[in-house]
């Protein structure tokens, strides 16, 4: 009974853990809980002495967060939502099961380094193999506050992980140290003062020794358009020849002598055209046609494309017609300016399951099919980009969606010469949930990370222009049909975060990678010792 009672309390406290978690992320307004969200599940890791008591443990407080915060993805693939989620969980349990392999075999000091290291190492895997999904990295945790995070110009989203997870291992290492009256030596104030230092002077050096005189005057401007079209009609029951007619029904009027920049968003053009025929295209001819009358507009606009290859698969993604020959499909940026080469992008960092089958996964195909995912998927780019534009003062980085996530492969498009960053998107499929209230907050730390404007434009909304301190200063509201026309000005400064990349996860996964290595050499000496006895 004692047991049964000891096991219900630590399940509890886990699930207390992921509430917190939960309560931390945008948009509540609750932020400040994930520096001590961890403390309970620390906790219960000391209080469980079996290592698979705890993996569930954790396993518990993670499906949590993982729920609380992302179950919107149902709205657009129910099978594939629930499977997303618990495997997330699964992975982030990895983390917390090798806390407490090094907190019992190497003490506790190694314990701490290895939830800090090893859980960075896990987002920096998360940041770039073929299951990515970064949704929750903690450093997008104040996505909603950019003003805290201002050295975000520094360190990246991965300094925001840093600075949790010290804050939560030093208070929960002060509560341990009080709750085993430990305070011989007189060191609790110490350590809290050191907390309250750890968490205070960041934000306020970002909120006072960060701030800039604003921007320089501009006469240039940049024009949004939201259509607001159902993406489970766009691709149907509205026509590709309605979707162009409506969308420059909302520019025409939009746009003016100093526009220079026209943003759609993500499949605006969706009749599926091969690249070598888009300019040609009857579909698309009023597109070109509205260019000719401003010829100092550039418009980037999201297209979905084909790429013909022949009998010859020329990429790993292509996909075998009934005629025997192969091609591939795009979910593409494409740059058009009257007079000017047409320029594409290809989205690199495609959604799994939805975009893209990761290769290991390929017997899976059938299945994921039939609820809605892909078997072949689009092809990709290998690199972010940048569109330079003859005649235009704006070089805007084309960010398709999902990729707004990835601060360290956004830093590739603005060290090639990108001076604004141009998300296009189509948040429509979650409904009216918080997947685009938080996909729009995430965009505001890739402004601070790089320094640069943030133009976006959503199908459903939320369109948005961003400042370089990651400030929203004007919006579409959600499931509205309207634009947005600003002054946005240019910077060309590097900031440190986009020179280095991610330069902390690196050193982290270093530091993880060699704690890994050191709990093996001492397993394997001590699996020696024991046959020698």
């Amino acid at each position: 009974m004692k047991s049964f009672i000891s096991k219900y309390r630590l399940s509890l406290l886990s699930l207390f853990s992921g509430l917190l978690l939960s309560c931390s992320w945008p948009p509540s307004p609750f932020a400040f809980c994930i520096f001590f969200s961890w403390v309970p599940l620390l906790y219960v890791a000391d209080h469980t002495p079996r290592r698979n008591h705890f993996f569930l443990f954790s396993f518990i407080a993670l499906l949590t967060w993982n729920a609380v915060t992302t179950w919107w993805i149902w709205n657009s693939t129910d099978v594939g939502s629930v499977v997303a989620i618990i495997v997330n969980s699964l992975f982030m349990c990895l983390p917390w099961w090798g806390y407490h392999i090094f907190k019992s075999r190497l003490g506790r000091m190694a314990g701490y380094i290895g939830i800090i290291s090893c859980w960075m190492l896990f987002e920096y895997i998360h940041l770039s193999w073929e299951l990515s999904w970064p949704w929750l990295t903690l450093g997008n945790v104040f996505a909603s506050h950019p003003d805290w995070v201002q050295w975000y110009s520094y360190t990246g989203a991965g300094g925001g992980t840093l600075w949790v997870l010290v804050l939560n291992v030093l208070l929960y290492h002060l509560i341990h140290q009080q709750l085993s009256g430990r305070n011989l030596t007189g060191r609790h104030p110490k350590i809290f003062s050191g907390w309250v230092l750890l968490l205070i002077c960041p934000i306020a050096i970002s909120e006072t020794g960060m701030s800039t005189a604003g921007s320089p005057p501009v006469t240039d401007n940049i024009v949004i358009v939201q259509p607001d079209i159902d993406p489970y009609q766009k691709f149907g029951a509205v026509s590709p020849a309605q979707q162009v007619q409506k969308l420059l029904a909302l520019s025409e009027p939009a746009v003016n002598e100093r526009t220079r920049l026209l943003v759609w968003p993500e499949t605006a053009l969706d009749a599926g055209v091969a690249e070598t025929d888009v300019a040609t295209a009857f579909v698309y001819q009023p597109v070109f046609e509205f260019l000719k009358r401003h010829p100092d507009i550039t418009l980037l606009t999201g297209i979905e494309t084909a790429r013909i290859y022949g009998a010859q698969k020329s990429t790993s993604t292509a996909h075998k017609s009934s005629a025997g020959s192969y091609y591939d499909v795009f979910n593409a940026a494409l740059v058009i300016k009257n007079g000017q080469p047409l320029q594409f992008y290809h989205k690199s960092k495609l959604v799994p399951g939805v975009e893209t089958l990761p290769t290991f996964l390929n017997f899976l195909a059938p299945l994921l099919e039939q609820f809605g995912g892909t078997t072949g998927g689009y092809g990709r780019d290998t690199a972010a980009a940048a569109f330079h534009v003859s005649g235009s003062v704006y070089v805007p980085a084309p960010i398709i969606c999902y990729e707004s996530i990835y601060g360290g492969y956004i830093t590739g498009a603005v060290r090639k010469g990108a001076n604004i960053l141009a998300i296009i998107t189509n948040d429509g499929w979650w409904g009216n949930t918080p997947g685009h209230v938080q996909h729009l907050a995430y965009a505001c730390l890739r402004a601070v990370e790089t320094g640069r404007w943030v133009v976006r434009s959503a199908n459903t909304g939320i369109s948005a222009v961003i400042n370089d301190k990651g400030h929203i200063l004007e919006t579409r509201p959600w499931d509205t049909t309207g634009a947005i026309r600003y002054n946005i000005p240019v910077y060309t400064r590097i900031t440190f975060y986009v020179r280095m990349g991610d330069y902390i996860y690196r050193g982290m996964s270093i530091l993880a990678m060699s704690l890994i290595l050191w709990n093996i050499m001492s397993w394997v000496r001590w699996r020696r010792r024991k046959r020698t006895l």
